[in-house]
């Protein structure tokens, strides 16, 4: 069973450093150069000098990213811009968002969640994961001792059992509210009453629970605890370091939200044309729409037919997009035949394994690479730019697909999924040390 805890988080003390807005960052991930520049220039305070802290030309082994991250955390600490709550709680975190002319809003909780072995117990990965983020995470966590972002969990839920028992206490209470960058609004409001959280605790006890992000963060999590084990500095099963800072959403909760991730194609021998594309096709699928020079059309195709075997494709050199469906999923047992038949079903799957690793890469040639977009403007933008070669637009997976793959211990193919919007960093620090 899912084994999670109240804590004591810690929080910026407004009075000290400003608006919260000015504070919070987005994770990692998802901060290139310009953007962590504008966070530095936003407060003195910003998580990002935490988070992602700048390199400098004279860093070494002893004084680098990591230790100015610790450094400033405990000016942090001892300035009291961070104090840790003086109660336990759970962190119920709430977040509205648009997308594309659609209003939505997220909500779950944060609560120290018991780290175990993928495979031996009731979470579960969905996404593989790269050696160099846990790399790079571990030397964080050494170094501040700290859980600064939250792993991004769900839970099955269909009667929202759970979050009832925390419904009442956001009613009847302000939250803290920041809005970041993408100008979602972010709220925060922290339950200590004992009764409730215990529903809580009861109520997840028997439900697993997937995580949607935040894989590298997770397993980071079980390295250190690893590590400091070994050192001798977890005396017992409730010390810190056997836990992590996680969100937990209901799967079932109406502004959960999977944005599909588009594929911008390069290193292809030549310029593909559309009537190139469909003679690579050919064999295996029926070309349901040529849509011209129109991609909206062939999205709404995409979305109005809601099958993971059709796909979108543009063709940069003569700028013509057309809509492809597969004939027969047979054929992706022979490409991936150590696979479920979920994941060969997966839009992504038929994508990679099928058209670029085979029908592309044999017909057209060359060496397919991927960057990666989640919204049509990006690709049309990316696609009149000529940045790309071949546009490929990719039905978003479900969370039956999550489920169902990463239930049975398998993961999915890399970029399958992308949980909108990211949670924020600086909302609330869980501690890797005390309690």
């Amino acid at each position: 069973m899912a084994d999670i805890r109240a804590f004591r988080g810690f929080r910026y003390d407004l009075g000290h450093v400003g608006a919260l807005s000015d504070v919070v960052a987005p994770p990692y991930d998802v901060i290139d150069a310009q953007l962590q520049q504008k966070l530095y220039a936003s407060s003195e305070h910003n998580a990002i000098r935490l988070e992602l802290t700048r390199d400098e030309p004279a860093d070494d082994e002893h004084n680098n990213k990591y230790t100015r991250a610790a450094n400033t955390l405990r000016e942090w600490l001892a300035a009291n811009a961070l104090r840790q709550d003086t109660a336990r709680g759970l962190y119920v975190y709430e977040q509205e968002y648009a997308v594309e002319d659609s209003t939505y809003t997220r909500r779950g909780f944060m609560a120290r969640v018991r780290l175990e072995p993928f495979g031996k117990g009731k979470i579960f990965p969905h996404e593989q994961t790269m050696s160099g983020p846990k790399e790079d995470r571990l030397k964080l966590y050494r170094a501040t001792g700290f859980n600064l972002s939250p792993v991004f969990g769900l839970y099955p839920d269909g009667e929202s059992e759970v979050f009832a028992h925390l419904e009442p206490f956001i009613r009847s209470a302000p939250p803290i509210v920041a809005k970041d960058h993408l100008g979602v609004t972010n709220r925060l409001w922290v339950v200590t009453d004992s009764a409730a959280i215990s529903k809580v605790i009861g109520a997840m006890g028997p439900k697993p629970v997937f995580i949607a992000d935040g894989h590298h963060r997770y397993e980071t999590g079980l390295k250190y605890l690893e590590e400091r084990r070994a050192a001798g500095e977890v005396p017992d099963d409730e010390a810190a370091p056997n836990f992590c800072l996680m969100m937990l959403v209901g799967m079932s909760d109406p502004g959960l939200l999977i944005l599909p991730t588009h594929r911008l194609v390069s290193g292809l021998a030549s310029g593909v044309t559309a009537p190139q594309l469909e003679s690579a096709l050919a064999e295996h699928f029926d070309i349901v729409e040529r849509t011209g020079t129109n991609a909206q059309a062939a999205w709404e195709h995409i979305e109005m037919d809601g099958a993971q075997t059709t796909l979108g494709f543009g063709t940069v050199a003569d700028g013509q997009w057309l809509v492809a469906k597969l004939r027969d999923l047979s054929v992706m047992a022979e490409l991936a035949p150590d696979h479920s038949d979920e994941w060969r079903g997966l839009g992504v799957s038929v994508l990679h394994k099928l058209v670029l690793d085979r029908l592309v890469r044999d017909k057209v040639g060359g060496t397919p690479m991927c960057k990666y977009v989640h919204l049509l403007s990006e690709v049309t933008d990316a696609a009149a730019k000529k940045e790309c070669q071949l546009a490929c637009l990719v039905p978003p997976a479900t969370m039956e697909h999550v489920e169902q793959i990463a239930g049975h211990n398998e993961k999915m193919p890399p970029k399958s999924t992308y949980f909108y919007p990211k949670l924020l960093t600086g909302m609330v620090f869980n501690s890797l040390k005390k309690d």
